[in-house]
């Protein structure tokens, strides 16, 4: 028996039709709104859990690149300090080579043992360096002063390090204590009781063996902070190929994230276009079926 075909049922498979080109119109001018085409997870069920991964990755990343940040700056200052460190061991050695030559009177020995002293105090505020208000050499006791001018040569370190993470399974140690740059108490070189000591042999022209003790426990901590500091250049060039590997790695998700998310605007242009051109004639067809009354009204 042949199907009755009702105007209502011509009216409504005309606007399921009309509706179902209006939606399709209305994702492609959505994806031109919006530069993207996955908008809501319908769009692509398999996309978006590439989308969330890569956005949860770039997302750690952006942390890492913060303890990148955090990692060289602590790096470059520690080097600095480790730098006047460095040069005032050597004008103490330059000193001491002085103060051992026999020609000396007691008033040059005496010049030198003011400036020696004050070395030490330098040697001091050195110890007790600070960034962003946190004390660099006392391990991870970054809120205590690790070194006091009194008794520094008796003082040790916190010797905790702090380990800087930059990827899952990578830490890098960021930071130096000062036993290991100044030496810990009892250490026959460390580097306020040697100068302490090297002050003291200048009070008496007779007291050479005792300077030259010193020196000699001087020209060990030289040899040590000398190792120090290459261990912190080491670490700096380490952190800096980590944060180039995360630049690259950035980088490539974001290439990816963009091509599961961002849309192809010239396509979607032209898919727009066709959509509404469809739609257009969707209702242009529909007016010669239907009472124009009813279309007009549509549009």
């Amino acid at each position: 028996m042949a199907l009755r075909v009702t105007p209502g049922m011509m009216h409504n498979n005309l606007m399921r039709n009309i509706n179902h080109n209006l939606s399709r119109m209305e994702n492609q001018q959505n994806m031109l709104s919006t530069g993207r085409k996955l908008n809501k997870p319908s769009d692509d069920p398999a996309g978006i859990t590439y989308s969330l991964r890569y956005r949860s990755e770039l997302a750690m990343n952006e942390q890492y690149d913060k303890n990148i940040g955090t990692s060289l700056s602590q790096l470059s200052h520690t080097d600095t300090v480790l730098g006047q460190v460095n040069d005032l061991i050597q004008r103490a050695q330059q000193l001491t080579v002085q103060a051992l030559n026999d020609t000396n009177p007691q008033s040059a020995l005496d010049a030198i043992k003011i400036e020696m002293h004050q070395l030490y105090e330098q040697a001091v505020t050195a110890g007790n360096d600070t960034l962003n208000g946190k004390y660099i050499f006392n391990g991870q006791m970054t809120d205590k002063q690790p070194y006091t001018s009194a008794d520094a040569a008796t003082q040790d370190t916190d010797t905790e390090k702090f380990l800087m993470r930059f990827s899952a399974g990578v830490t890098v140690p960021i930071n130096v204590t000062g036993d290991e740059v100044f030496g810990a108490s009892g250490d026959a070189d460390n580097l306020f009781q040697v100068l302490k000591d090297l002050e003291s042999a200048l009070e008496d022209p007779a007291n050479k063996d005792d300077l030259r003790v010193a020196y000699s426990n001087l020209n060990s901590r030289y040899d040590k902070l000398i190792n120090i500091r290459s261990e912190v250049g080491a670490r700096t060039n380490r952190v800096e190929l980590i944060d180039q590997r995360l630049q690259d790695l950035t980088l490539n998700l974001n290439e990816l994230q963009g091509k599961t998310e961002d849309a192809d605007m010239a396509e979607t242009i032209m898919k727009f276009n066709l959509e509404q051109n469809v739609y257009q004639a969707s209702l242009s067809t529909g007016a010669k079926i239907v009472q124009p009354t009813l279309i007009d009204y549509l549009r």
